[in-house]
Parts: C-alpha cells; structure tokens; sequence
C-alpha cells in the first residue's frame, strides 16, 4: 500500500522507518505522475516488508516539496535511514525504480 504523506507526518514515517522509503512527489494535474502511480502500487505490494512506499502531493504538502527541491514531477526520492540515497526524476518504467530499489535494500 502506498502512504499518503503529508507535511506533518512526512519526518516523523521516512525518519522512523528500518527500511528504505520510497518516495513519489506528485500532483493530480500530472499526466506522467498518473502513468507512474500504478507502478508505485506494483512496487508496494512486490516489496512489502522490504521498503515503504509513499507519495507526497506537491500541491498540497508545499513545505515538503520546496524542502526537498522538487522542480519537476514525477521525482522519486530513495530515502535510507531517513536520508536522500537516489533521485530520480521524470517517469521512468518500472524496471528503472526497481533497479534502483535494489542497491539499496
């Protein structure tokens, strides 16, 4: 399942977590970021226990998005340990993320 995260709840999940986050900035009016949702859904359920997947709408959650420097969407961000590991912007197919998800599990 993907997380909805907020402003509020976004350090405290990322920080807490014992495994990678990952996690997807997006917005409702992005047609890319729509392509990608499904793909974040698969990698979700693939992964369970493995790493954690949330998104942040840009929109809404614009202290989130302005902390972390986000100028495009899509932009998943590879979090370990609550800190930025690997960025990748634009959407990109599944094996991409996941090859990326892979060195650092």
């Amino acid at each position: 399942m993907v997380k909805e995260l907020t402003d509020a709840n976004f350090h405290q999940e990322v920080e807490k977590s014992n495994i990678p986050y990952l996690v997807d900035f997006w917005a409702i009016w992005c047609a890319p970021c729509s392509m990608l949702a499904p793909i974040m859904e698969e990698i979700a359920t693939e992964y369970t226990d493995k790493i954690m997947v949330g998104k942040v709408n840009v929109d809404n959650e614009i202290k989130t998005a302005n902390e972390f420097g986000i100028q495009n969407i899509p932009t998943i961000i590879i979090f370990k340990q609550g800190k930025e590991v690997e960025r990748i912007i634009g959407a990109v197919p599944k094996d991409h993320i996941v090859e990326k998800i892979k060195g650092h599990l």
